[in-house]
């Protein structure tokens, strides 16, 4: 099974919240599905960095998409 996403095609759905060049991160304003487990997420942050620490959650579930350049990290 393939998992895909493409930002840019849901883009328009999207407030992008930061950017830094090498992350991002959007807010789904318009019911987006997750690809991982195809349920609407709150927030995506999306990274091309090797290593990334988060904060502590507040007990969220977070789902994980890989492509070659980028890694999707969905919040619900």
């Amino acid at each position: 099974m393939t998992v895909s996403f493409d930002v840019h095609e849901v883009r328009h759905r999207l407030k992008q919240l930061t950017d830094d060049g090498d992350t991002k991160l959007f807010e789904n304003r318009d019911g987006v599905s997750c690809p991982a487990c195809e349920t609407p997420f709150d927030r995506l942050f999306v990274t091309r960095r090797p290593a990334t620490s988060f904060p502590e959650n507040d007990g969220s579930r977070f789902c994980l998409v890989r492509d070659s350049d980028w890694i999707y990290v969905f919040r619900h």
